[in-house]
């Protein structure tokens, strides 16, 4: 039978690649061999038939001219952007050669991956090229710029990443969306409160900024950034206090509850809002609300854990639902992850073995550093799935260790990013639609299957296939680095050490397309914590050096010339920097803004619309203001990661700090501080018409 890929006409099943808690099922569309349009697959039972802007525009991003069709060759100076095409033997063939003498002078560890999740495709994010590196001996990359903080910070109160499952939502009473715009970033979470709400749910949204989320909400709760674990711990004082905890729940399924009650005594809500910025009022009746509302379920959103205390406030937040007993209820409880349920066979796929030696690990959100480190400097880098000239913190530091000369840099990717234009050797990547792989949602509890069902546009190639390609020319003779795509999906999902992981084969999951992980009858019957049960009291956070209980730590201080708390969120038609160079995408989204307080704004002499220089001593950015109620006094946001353009400063991440949080080795994006003034009319550098034109 002919490919899906090969068939010129006709609709074919295909799944979402972002990096994206909903994972829609797919139809694609195709005349005459290309694709010509995307719908939702209206049988996939969570995101039925619904999709985003971003991806039902994807054709625009797939047969964009500016996608790359052949390997480029740098010839001006880093940073220029000039390249000529050559081939893919070429190609191949100088990084090999490079690589080769820079192990013998200095060792494979002179030589760091750097990627992410710009294809949440399990095989082609996180297989051949997870071998690969392991042969090589290469420094590992510590992967924390998302999700790692919260992560640990869950963990060390429910023992895994598992939470509500969204098929029981329908049953949900009260919707508390903490720290998430999931309008632009979780839509079916909230088609699933919507259609609830009508069934007479209420949504309350907590977050920083009055977004698009917390504009459709019963109740918008605005917060000081990073001072969410003390809203909490607020909200904890006032359920101990007026009997609103389900004791009974709390004896049987946690440990360190008595403990709790009495260290909450000292976040009563006049104290709690001196810190958070929320009427004590209002904590007592959020706190109300929640303890006789249920089920209830929390959202538990990915900013929040982009701060100094990322950790502490997910695992503070994360106590909630067991106080008032609502893990017992279907459509009660909490989200952060639900990856837990569907965690594969990484061994088997990543090949950990294939390592000789242990070699140093360097976490993704210093990069900067790393590449300005001159003792034991990193002398090659490959980066795929990323750009971390936009993405990464500190963005000054990292493009200034990219210019690096003696850095022999190999990007792959489909378009000649940011990061692109500093590299020696440009490599044409496919998209998700030209490859064969497995997806994981960490939201749902869907498995999927992605067969190809484009060819690869010009001569690009996967990732896989690139790691094939060299460790051909490396002399690796390993049998791991001759499986094909589809001989890793049978490694990924088989001999899977994980209870919940589904029970299927390739040849079945050919044929269902996706299919759902096993789910307990009792989700919290021997947790994977050091008790077996919710530990709202971790002896292991202690010998870690955290508190034991839930508390609120405030941010790092930095420079007071720095007033302003800044949040870089993200928009509603990039993921990421994803889209940012897509015209279609761009034109969607017209232009960035700079979300200022109206009281802020009279101070500055700011105006609606006016052009706003923030600067901090790691870079800058001018940006037009919008002037309003939509934060706090003393805070600052934007939403987006925009592309470069000529003569705009608009790199966000130039201001950002790249320390770690305080747990995972996470990212602090939302914990810079910066100062703001008007820019004067004649140094103003674009008018919002000019944005989506650069």
């Amino acid at each position: 039978m002919e490919s899906l890929a090969h068939q010129k006409d006709g609709i074919f099943p295909s799944v979402c690649s972002l990096d994206c808690p909903d994972q829609c099922g797919l139809l694609v569309h195709k005349k005459d061999g290309k694709i010509v349009k995307i719908d939702g697959d209206p049988n996939h039972p969570i995101t039925k038939g619904s999709i985003c802007n971003k991806v039902r525009n994807m054709g625009a991003r797939l047969y964009d001219e500016k996608r790359l069709k052949t390997p480029l060759k740098r010839v001006g100076e880093k940073g220029e952007g000039k390249f000529i095409p050559i081939s893919w033997q070429e190609a191949i063939e100088t990084i090999s050669d490079r690589w080769k003498k820079i192990i013998s002078e200095e060792g494979p560890e002179s030589i760091l991956p750097y990627s992410f999740y710009g294809n949440m495709g399990r095989i082609h994010s996180e297989g051949m090229d997870r071998r690969f590196f392991h042969r090589l001996g290469a420094s590992q990359l510590e992967r924390t710029i998302c999700s790692d903080a919260g992560a640990v910070g869950y963990r060390y109160t429910m023992g895994s990443s598992f939470g509500t499952d969204p098929e029981e939502m329908t049953e949900t009473k009260l919707f508390v969306f903490w720290g998430i715009n999931a309008a632009s970033t979780n839509m079916h979470q909230v088609m699933i409160a919507q259609k609830a709400r009508k069934q007479g749910a209420k949504l309350v949204v907590i977050d920083v900024h009055k977004n698009r989320t917390g504009r459709m909400a019963d109740w918008f709760i605005p917060v000081i950034p990073g001072t969410d674990a003390a809203l909490a711990l607020g909200i904890m004082h006032v359920l101990y206090k007026e009997n609103l905890v389900d004791r009974e729940f709390l004896t049987e399924y946690t440990v360190g509850y008595e403990e709790l009650e009495h260290h909450v005594k000292q976040y009563d809500p006049q104290v709690v809002s001196g810190i958070t910025g929320v009427p004590a009022e209002d904590i007592y009746k959020l706190a109300r609300l929640y303890g006789s509302t249920a089920p209830s379920m929390i959202r538990i959103g990915n900013g929040l854990q982009h701060h100094d205390n990322g950790g502490m406030i997910v695992r503070t937040i994360a106590c909630l639902p067991a106080l008032t007993g609502q893990w017992l209820l279907k459509g009660g409880g909490a989200v952060k992850s639900n990856s837990a349920y569907l965690n594969y066979n990484t061994r088997a796929l990543q090949r950990p073995d294939l390592q000789k030696k242990p070699t140093r690990s360097i976490n993704m959100i210093q990069l900067g550093q790393a590449l300005l480190e001159t003792e034991n400097p990193i002398r090659s880098l490959f980066v795929y799935s990323s750009n971390p000239a936009v993405v990464a913190p500190d963005s000054v530091k990292v493009r200034k260790g990219l210019l690096r000369d003696d850095l022999f840099m190999v990007v792959h990717d489909l378009f000649l990013t940011e990061t692109a234009a500093y590299a020696d050797i440009v490599l044409p990547a496919t998209s998700s639609f030209e490859n064969t792989d497995i997806y994981t949602s960490y939201w749902h509890l869907y498995l999927h299957l992605q067969e190809p069902v484009i060819p690869p546009y010009g001569e690009s190639k996967s990732n896989a296939e690139v790691f094939r390609l060299l460790a051909a020319v490396m002399g690796f003779d390993e049998e791991a680095f001759k499986d094909s795509d589809e001989d890793m999906i049978r490694q990924a999902i088989s001999d899977v050490p994980n209870p919940y992981f589904p029970d299927i084969t390739l040849k079945e999951l050919k044929e269902k397309r996706f299919v759902k992980a096993r789910t307990p009858e009792n989700r919290l019957k021997r947790l994977n914590t050091p008790s077996g049960k919710i530990e709202l009291y971790s002896k292991r956070m202690e010998l870690d050096g955290h508190p034991p209980l839930p508390t609120h730590i405030p941010l790092k201080e930095e420079n007071s010339d720095y007033p302003f708390l800044f949040v870089p969120g993200p928009n509603h038609n990039f993921l990421n920097s994803t889209f940012s160079n897509n015209e279609k995408h761009v034109r969607l989204e017209k232009s960035p803004q700079l979300f200022i307080n109206q009281e802020d704004a009279l101070r500055l002499g700011i105006e609606n619309g006016d052009w706003v220089r923030i600067w901090n001593d790691r870079g800058e950015c001018e940006l037009p203001a919008s002037v309003g109620d939509q934060v706090l006094p003393g805070v600052l946001v934007t939403q987006g990661l925009w592309a470069d353009a000529h003569g705009a400063k608009r790199l966000v991440n130039a201001l950002t700090p790249d320390r770690e949080a305080d747990m995972g080795g996470g990212a602090v994006f939302f914990s810079g501080k910066v100062n703001a003034e008007k820019v004067a009319a004649g140094d103003q550098l674009k008018t919002g018409k000019e944005w989506s034109k650069a």
